[in-house]
């Protein structure tokens, strides 16, 4: 085996000015690692970070260190959301089916992969354990991979194995995983989740992220059957669905019976239940995503959130105007491959409102904001009103539909601006 086990400081000490530093990504964030790199900020210059999504602080953001690090991030997070809007970070608009080809074809070449990993089996393997999505690629694309090996990160199955002799450096540690709390939905979010549950067929193949409305649509789905699961992630509110038999593959064509993930967000519980499971398999992003895959599977219903979307039917999720938010992640991968699944349905689903009592749904998006799903991609779309299918509507009605499960203080607004550019509707909405 040609690793070396360090302290988190030595390991760090391999990275150099001017590297392009990737990170493991979620609840996979290597902490540890991370504050070394940055402990060490006065001795580098122009580290370029790379990574998806991650939780936890990111003190390399920071304005002190701007002469040693730049984010260059292909999926903004909260804890890097200031720096991007302040233009002290960068973003990069990506599917996240084709990041893992950004680092394997040399787009971004990686000169080193911080990762997090479980301890190495009697075979010398470790698990990327719950975030396997484009780290796979990072890793064997990285010219020194440093791994903080912690006993708390489960093992696995699927594609996420890395032998010991693909590492540079190890460093012991026992931390907790990163955790995201359960939270008590409120009543617009359980309204949504019982219209999105009330369309699930049973047999259905589901794809959701993590937040409310996925919570809120897989505590509405206990009395479906048969339902299975292809999706970039999910979170603890499957395990329930699991425990009772309504989630259990039996209907897919392609991984029957399996749970496919490609990250996982969630509580120990979550951890816990994925440790050497055979019913997970931890899979590369760009096979979680890839369009031809997900539309073997039957009735897969993509359930995805925006932060507006107008009345034509253009859908914004990763920004607000001009400021980036989020990024356009795993949305149009599973929209269009639930689209062509046969039985299919893909879902856009918001509140009707901001939490400053704005329209979600609005005439015009903001100037500025980014389309993510177009008009042409968009079929359902459900808020706490009701639920509406766009799929072959002309422009004139879909901003009927979309009124009508407005928030009722702004239909009218909609309605008539829509009657200025569409013409009569034959009703109005008040």
């Amino acid at each position: 085996m040609h690793y070396c086990k360090l302290t988190a400081e030595d390991a760090v000490a391999m990275i150099k000015s001017g590297d392009r530093v990737f990170l493991h990504t979620a609840a996979a964030t290597p902490q540890r690692l991370i504050e070394a790199m940055v402990g060490r900020a006065d001795k580098l210059r122009g580290v370029e970070i790379v990574s998806l999504h991650t939780e936890g602080d990111a003190p390399y953001v920071r304005p002190e260190y701007r002469e040693s690090f730049r984010m260059n991030a292909l999926f903004v997070g909260r804890n890097i959301r200031d720096a991007v809007q302040h233009g002290d970070a960068d973003a990069i608009p990506v599917f996240l089916s084709d990041v893992p080809s950004l680092f394997r074809n040399g787009v971004l070449p990686l000169d080193v992969a911080l990762v997090h990993v479980s301890p190495p089996d009697r075979h010398g393997y470790c698990s990327l354990g719950v975030s396997i999505d484009a780290t796979l690629s990072a890793v064997h694309a990285a010219r020194l991979v440093i791994a903080q090996v912690n006993p708390n990160m489960p093992r696995t199955h699927g594609e996420g194995l890395l032998h010991t002799s693909k590492i540079h450096a190890m460093v012991d540690v026992s931390d907790p995983l990163l955790e995201t709390p359960l939270h008590e939905l409120s009543a617009t979010e359980i309204s949504i989740g019982r219209h999105i549950a009330s369309i699930v067929e049973d047999g259905a193949t589901l794809q959701m992220g993590i937040g409310a409305i996925p919570d809120a649509t897989l505590a509405a789905l206990s009395d479906h059957k048969n339902l299975g699961i292809h999706s970039e992630m999910f979170s603890d509110g499957v395990i329930d669905l699991v425990e009772k038999g309504v989630i259990n593959g039996s209907q897919k064509r392609t991984h029957k019976e399996i749970i496919v993930a490609s990250f996982l967000v969630g509580t120990r519980r979550l951890y816990d239940f994925v440790d050497d499971n055979p019913l997970v398999e931890m899979l590369p992003s760009d096979y979680v995503n890839d369009t031809r895959e997900i539309r073997k599977n039957p009735k897969v219903t993509a359930i995805n959130s925006a932060l507006e979307i107008d009345m034509t039917g253009q859908v914004c999720a990763d920004s607000i105007g001009q400021k980036y938010y989020s990024g356009i992640g795993g949305q149009m991968d599973f929209i269009r491959g639930a689209a062509l699944s046969k039985g299919g349905k893909p879902i856009i689903a918001l509140p009707s409102t901001t939490k400053g009592g704005l329209s979600r749904i609005v005439p015009q998006l903001k100037p500025g904001a980014g389309v993510v799903t177009t008009r042409a991609h968009v079929q359902y779309v459900v808020t706490e009103f009701g639920i509406v299918n766009l799929h072959g509507k002309n422009l004139r009605q879909r901003a009927e539909a979309l009124a009508s499960i407005a928030h009722p203080d702004f239909r009218e607004e909609i309605s008539r601006q829509a009657h200025d550019l569409f013409g009569s509707y034959g009703r109005r909405f008040s």
